[in-house]
């Protein structure tokens, strides 16, 4: 089984290669963030260590963790980040081992880990290979207002708060330049796949 790690900056449109591999090549796909998610729900195993640091005025009436709140919180200061990813990230590579394991025991032939934090965390240690989905920074801006209706304070904290793209380019093994249209996306991946 092969074991690609996918990551990019938000809004380089990750989902849509995603969307592509398991489509044309059957890939399995395993999206840390969705991961996350589950984790930090009420019951999961990164709730109480959130709600204990950050405090209650972080959850919506129901009891759950509301994700605008906290991500006020964090991406505006780096200290705080740092808390949560340190609560939340191992969590989540020890749910990517397993969902490998269960992967293994099915055969699979492609496994993509989708994760922003893929360099960061060290995802080189258990994926064959790192793909850095490249966007001119225009273009991301553009996707984040029009299709999550980010404003340009909400855009340049998320893009401060991740990774430049100098270390992206050398940590990760393939770039796909998904600036353009995606049909020219498309024939990068079926050419990558080809050589794998």
């Amino acid at each position: 089984m092969k074991i690609i790690g996918i990551t990019g900056g938000v809004g380089a449109g990750k989902t849509q290669v995603l969307e592509y591999l398991s489509d044309k090549y059957g890939a399995s796909v395993c999206q840390t963030d969705k991961v996350a998610k589950k984790l930090q729900k009420k019951g999961g195993i990164c709730y109480a260590p959130i709600v204990e640091h950050f405090g209650t005025e972080i959850l919506d009436e129901k009891g759950e963790l509301d994700r605008k709140k906290l991500s006020d919180i964090v991406f505006g200061d780096p200290k705080e980040l740092n808390v949560l990813n340190e609560i939340v990230h191992p969590a989540v590579k020890e749910e990517v081992n397993k969902k490998i394991k269960k992967e293994e025991r099915k055969n699979t032939n492609l496994l993509i880990v989708e994760s922003a934090v893929l360099v960061e965390d060290h995802y080189n240690e258990i994926c064959d290979e790192l793909w850095y989905i490249y966007v001119e920074d225009a273009v991301r801006r553009n996707r984040l207002y029009y299709s999550r209706g980010y404003d340009n304070k909400k855009i340049d904290e998320i893009i401060a708060a991740q990774l430049p793209k100098e270390m992206f380019l050398k940590a990760c093994d393939r770039v796909i330049d998904n600036s353009g249209i995606f049909a020219e996306t498309m024939i990068q991946i079926d050419q990558i796949v080809k050589e794998l």
